[in-house]
């Protein structure tokens, strides 16, 4: 999942340089979104292997 929110990220820089706004500014907030659930999956996923302990 970071790899594709890392993906996204890259295409809203290059389509930001070539001047497509509106295509960048979709990329960088799917990019936004994925990071944000890699986050909350991979918080979760420490938790649990925590209390496993």
């Amino acid at each position: 999942m970071l790899y594709y929110a890392l993906v996204f990220f890259i295409i809203a820089i290059i389509a930001a340089a070539l001047g497509f706004g509106g295509i960048a500014a979709g990329a960088a907030s799917i990019a936004k979104v994925l990071f944000f659930i890699f986050l909350v999956i991979f918080i979760v996923t420490l938790v649990m292997g925590l209390m496993r302990r």
